[in-house]
Order: structure tokens, then C-alpha cells, then sequence
């Protein structure tokens, strides 16, 4: 599926209220609600598809997600985020629900559920912990969850209002949520519990932000956990679908999405945003400028002579991006009946309860140690529309971290023409996360029709993360506390979205758009999507 009309093969056209560029959930909400708000929004898009890593992509007759593997919070119409995808959509976009069992977590040989309900939930977990103190320590868990979720929106309101405003209230509005942001996971579950095992299984889905637990922000673990808590839900038509669902918005606002459309740099006179410069050399012009892909991505292509100017290398230097991963996409002949595939994902660790350790141990040794985790995601199963549009077939991804470092070596060489050497690699690894998804499913041995590894260097070329990172920036404590991480900078009609000015993934990059066209709009976006 690609989303978006080429810019090689379209000529951009007419006036624009706004140029955005990069086309993650974060742009394309902020052009939605612009859209809807009457501005016409140009949307230009480096890769072949629109999406960012809510696209996905089809090899011999397969199709994959590459980052949308599970939504929380839209499998009700009276939650907040379905409010906010069912508004941009206007109602095109559809939900499946995955179901009570939406996360098994394997610590060692022991198998955990996570289901859909937080008594439910409460309930699942206390049957593997006996103890009355790990009992209390459950249920203190899950208050602190939602208290943290709760305070956030003080947090968030402060990064849309203007910077006088924000000088006099922006430490009282930020004040409740950092006390749970400026402190790690590992030391707020150290408060409630010293069993490892415990701390180990509430942690698990630490790689939906990419941090283990002693370095990651309690916030961003709360906002996860949080999210999931009701269940999860994939999209009906496949992860494409979020993208899909929006062009109808923008281009009924008279607006489009360009793909093939790399920008090369920001163009400013007197220190304002006025347009940009394509890699082509070609200029096009707007009295507002979105950057949708990432603060670091952004700077660079921001002129010297301005950026020596502002706070932007400084602040630049206090970053630090978020891990990078393997991903294995598998493909297989039969139905999800057939194969006794389900759709609940899977999390598995070493036996050590102790997740910055195993880390810690693989990254040091990664020929010897077991991956410090291992994701498994079925989205043939959890996609009702998968057997009309794929008769018969099914597919699967094996999700591994991996540093960047790794395959650096090979960083200048083009996409498919890398070499023997980073095939074998590759290959080496496939062949390890094969056996981690026969260990959970053997029924599927023999049975594996195609597949192929991404390393981080894929990332970089298809996503344009330079380093292969899949969260943007870091989600530790000092990130939550750098005021300038909001929509709009100190460059005149230059503005931010996406995940980099809220949280990660699909969900934080949506809400960044959000906060985005509330910015620049100078409305209350959120308040008018739950009164409509």
C-alpha cells in the first residue's frame, strides 16, 4: 500500500497555508485538524509512502507493519484517543480488539498474562504472587499508573501556551507530573517492592518505549502501561489504514501529501520560516513551517548562520536518542487457523528478572548472551480483513534491540548491495530469533515460507532516523525536563510535532500533532474534538 501521490510525478500547485514536513502520525494529525480547520497543508514525505512507521510494506505476496503492532485506548468510543482518530478520520478508520489476553510475557520458563481491565488485570498478576506485601504492592502499582497519567495533562497544556504565559505558570503546570517524570522506573517499583521477579513482569513492555527500568522515566513506563490497560487493538485493513483514513481530511481541506519528497533544508529571511528547499534545489514557500521528523533531523536542516544564533546546538547537545532494533518479517503458507496462530503479542527474557542486566550482558557479548528481549507480533491474526485480502497466508515479526554500532561499518553502502559479510550477519541473526519464535510456537518449524531481517540501517534509509532509532529521542528523566521539547521554537513561524514534543510511538506522535495544531491555531483542539 502506497499512501501519498509522488512529487516526481506531480507538480505542487497553488497556495499553502502550512508545509509539513515528514508524514508520521504526528504531521498527519496536525494537518487533519488544520484541514478541518479550512488551511490547505502540503505534506512532503522523503520515502516512496506516506506514514512513517505507521507504513507498511508487501514482499512476495506478504504485507508487514513496521511499527504499528498494537493501539491501547481506542477499543471505546468514550476514550480520549479514539475521540482524537475517529475526528481526523471523520469515522473511516475501524478497530479490532485483540481480546482479554493482549500481552504474554515469558520471564525464563515462566509464562504471565496481561489482560484487558485494570481489576482484571490486578487480579491475573496476584495469582502468581502470594505474598500480601507483593499483593499491596500490585494494587499501589496500579494507582500510581493512573495518578501519573493524570497529571500529565497540566504537563501538556503548558507546551501550547505561549512562552510569556508559560514564564509565569509553566513550573506550577509541569510541577505534579514531573515528580513521577524526573524519577526511573526501577526506583519508583524499588518503593513498592524488593521482588525482582515482580519488578521484572510490571516492566515488561519496556520495549514499547525502549528503555529498561533503570533508565527509562516512570512517566513514560505509566503512559504504557496505562495505554494497554484496557486492551489493545489493531487496525481493520491493516496498519496502513491510520494514514489512509486521514488523506480523505486534508485533501478535502484542499491539501496533499507528497511522496518522494525529500527536504533539504529550512529556508528563513530575518529569522523567520518561509519556506523550504527541496533536494531537487527547488524552493517552495509558506507563512508556516512543521517539522514532523524529529528535533535532531530537524536542526540539521536548519542554516548555520541561524542556528548559531539560538539554542538549538546547545540544546542539541544535551539529547540522546532512543535505542535502535532488529526486526524479522516472516511470512507463511496457511491461515492464522491453520498455523494455531493468536493474536496476543508476546514479550520474552532471560530467566534473571533483572532487565537492565540482561541488557546490559547482551549488548557486552551478544555471540554468547540470549537477547535481552525478544517481541513477537502476529499481525495476520489480529487483522479480521488479513484472509480476504491474503488468502491462505499469514505473517509474523521477531523484534530484537540493537545498536546502531553494530552495522555502522556498513552505513555508506546502499540498501540490497551491502555485502556478503552484513548478509551473513543477517542471516546469523534470523536464525536466532527463529528459534526464539519456535521456542513459544514450535508448531511452526518447517513451516516458515519466507522472511528477512532489518537492522538499524534500514530504519535509517526507509524512516530517515540517523541512527536507526525507533523513539526519537531518549525517554529518560532529563528528557522530561527540557522545556524547549514543545511545538513551537524560538524561530518565527517554525513550529515541531510528532513524538519528539510528547511521547513515543503511534499514540505520542498523534498527540503531538494535536498539541501542534492547537498551538498554531491557538485553540483548545482537544476540548472541541470531546465536546463534537
Amino acid at each position: 500500500m502506497k499512501n501519498g501521490i509522488s512529487y516526481k510525478q506531480n507538480k505542487i500547485e497553488g497556495v499553502f497555508d502550512y508545509i509539513l514536513i515528514g508524514s508520521g502520525p504526528g504531521s498527519l494529525a496536525c494537518a487533519s485538524v488544520l484541514s478541518k480547520y479550512g488551511k490547505r497543508c502540503c505534506v512532503l514525505e522523503k520515502h516512496y509512502t506516506a506514514g512513517g512507521f505507521t507504513h507498511v510494506f508487501r514482499r512476495r505476496g506478504y504485507e508487514w507493519d513496521v511499527g504499528v503492532h498494537y493501539i491501547g485506548d481506542v477499543n471505546r468510543p468514550t476514550t480520549l484517543l479514539f475521540k482524537i482518530f475517529n475526528y481526523i478520520t471523520e469515522g473511516r478508520l475501524k478497530w479490532e480488539d485483540m481480546g482479554e489476553i493482549y500481552d504474554k510475557v515469558i520471564l525464563g520458563d515462566e509464562e504471565f498474562h496481561f489482560v484487558k481491565g485494570s481489576e482484571n488485570f490486578k487480579k491475573e498478576i496476584k495469582k502468581n504472587f502470594s505474598d500480601p506485601e507483593d499483593q499491596k504492592a500490585i494494587d499501589k502499582y496500579i494507582d500510581l499508573i493512573y495518578r501519573a497519567s493524570n497529571a500529565s495533562k497540566g504537563f501538556y497544556y503548558e507546551k501550547v501556551l505561549p512562552n510569556f504565559i508559560t514564564y509565569f505558570l509553566g513550573n506550577k503546570l509541569r510541577k505534579k507530573y514531573m515528580k513521577f517524570a524526573s524519577r526511573t522506573t526501577l526506583e519508583v517499583l524499588q518503593d513498592l517492592t524488593n521482588n525482582k521477579k515482580l519488578i521484572a513482569l510490571l516492566t515488561a513492555q519496556y520495549g514499547d518505549y525502549g528503555l529498561p527500568p533503570s533508565k527509562s522515566s516512570f512517566a513514560m513506563h505509566a503512559m504504557v502501561a496505562k495505554h494497554y490497560m484496557k486492551g489493545g487493538s489493531y487496525p481493520i485493513g491493516g496498519a496502513g489504514q491510520i494514514c489512509a483514513s486521514m488523506l480523505p481530511t486534508i485533501r478535502k481541506g484542499g491539501g496533499e501529501v507528497y511522496t518522494r519528497a525529500g527536504v533539504e533544508q529550512i529556508l528563513f529571511k530575518n529569522n523567520r520560516a518561509i519556506g523550504v528547499k527541496m533536494e531537487d534545489e527547488k524552493e517552495f514557500f509558506a507563512p508556516v513551517i512543521i517539522s514532523g521528523v524529529g528535533y535532531f533531523n530537524t536542526y540539521k536542516m536548519i542554516p548555520n548562520w541561524i542556528s548559531k544564533k539560538i539554542q538549538w546546538k546547545k540544546n542539541n547537545l544535551k539529547m540522546k536518542r532512543s535505542l535502535s532494533h532488529m526486526s524479522l518479517y516472516i511470512g507463511l503458507k496457511g491461515t492464522t487457523k491453520d498455523l494455531g496462530l493468536k493474536k496476543a503479542n508476546y514479550w520474552i527474557y532471560p530467566g534473571d528478572y533483572d532487565h537492565d542486566l540482561s541488557m546490559s550482558k547482551f549488548l557486552d557479548n551478544p555471540e554468547k548472551e540470549s537477547f535481552a528481549l525478544t517481541y513477537i507480533s502476529f499481525p495476520s491474526a489480529k487483522d479480521p480483513t488479513w484472509q480476504e485480502r491474503y488468502p491462505k497466508k499469514s505473517t509474523i515479526e521477531v523484534i530484537t534491540f540493537a545498536p546502531y554500532q553494530w552495522f555502522n561499518k556498513w552505513e555508506q553502502k546502499e540498501w540490497k548491495k551491502r555485502g556478503g559479510e552484513y548478509d551473513n550477519l543477517k542471516e546469523k541473526y534470523s536464525q536466532r530469533l527463529l528459534q526464539q519464535l519456535y521456542r513459544v510456537e514450535p508448531q511452526l518449524e518447517g513451516k516458515i515460507d519466507h522472511y528477512e531481517l532489518s537492522t538499524p540501517l534500514s530504519t535509517s534509509h526507509f524512516v530517515n532516523y540517523d541512527k536507526g532509532e525507533i523513539y526519537g529521542l531518549s525517554h529518560d528523566p532529563p528528557r522530561f525536563k527540557n522545556k524547549f521539547l514543545k511545538p513551537r521554537t524560538n524561530l518565527k513561524n517554525l513550529f515541531l510535532t510528532g513524538q519528539d514534543i510528547a511521547t513515543a510511538g503511534v499514540s505520542g506522535a498523534l498527540v503531538g500533532g494535536i498539541l501542534t495544531a492547537s498551538t498554531i491555531l491557538n485553540r483548545n483542539v482537544i476540548k472541541e474534538i470531546v465536546s463534537k
